[in-house]
């Protein structure tokens, strides 16, 4: 049963992974699912996600979004880009994200995560360029900046997704094969060999007696 848990466990995170192609938070969806899973899990039930692994992917869910908002600004800001067309490039990324999972999603799972990857990008790249449309740049500056954006997206997203796949291995080893290797406790412990020596003493099979013990016994009566 445990074992049914843990691959639903699997599929639930994947799918949870897979958000973060569309601008959303998915590696925070695969913590809070896998932290649900930890606390619910009956305490008979081995092996489980320790509470270690879950502090682990909590600290890798915040380097994730560290280098998704350092590339992603960065990439702007790098080329001169002022905070209203930072800004943009993060809406313009969402809203493209969105936008590219769907015109793309007639392809099952390749395409909607290609067109989100992309889509975002364009995004970034159209709302850091519309940014900034009132400013005294040029429009080689603002191509530059948009192009900035757009590379910063690409980054950023891949770099949060491989901290997500790190995330997502480490919670799928652990609720299979138990990687810290928790004891079991020792209430479940002596309760299995109570239920060894009961089962092993029920199949005990008293020995016939033999024909020499059959007659002595007759001889007495």
């Amino acid at each position: 049963m445990v074992y049914v848990a843990a691959v639903l466990l699997m599929l639930v995170n994947s799918v949870a992974w897979l958000t973060t192609f569309v601008t959303l938070p998915g590696n925070w969806i695969l913590l809070l699912c896998t932290v649900l899973y930890a606390y619910f899990l009956p305490a008979g039930y081995f092996p489980r996600v320790s509470w270690t692994v879950v502090i682990v992917i909590a600290v890798l869910a915040v380097i994730g979004e560290i280098v998704e908002f350092l590339a992603g600004a960065a990439g702007a800001a790098k080329q001169g880009g002022s905070r209203w067309g930072v800004f943009l490039s993060l809406v313009g990324a969402f809203v493209g994200s969105l936008a590219g999972a769907i015109l793309l999603s007639f392809i099952p799972i390749l395409g909607t995560m290609i067109g989100a990857l992309l889509g975002g990008a364009l995004g970034a790249f159209g709302g850091a360029w519309l940014g900034e449309h009132n400013t005294e740049k040029t429009h080689q500056e603002r191509m530059a900046i948009g192009q900035g954006a757009f590379i910063g997206r690409i980054l950023g997203t891949v770099g949060k997704l491989i901290v997500g796949v790190i995330m997502l291995v480490l919670v799928t080893l652990d609720s299979f094969f138990d990687l810290k290797k928790e004891p079991i406790p020792e209430q479940l412990s002596t309760e299995a060999e109570v239920s060894y020596l009961f089962n092993w003493k029920s199949n005990v099979v008293e020995p016939s007696p033999t024909s020499a013990e059959r007659s002595v016994v007759s001889t007495d009566m």
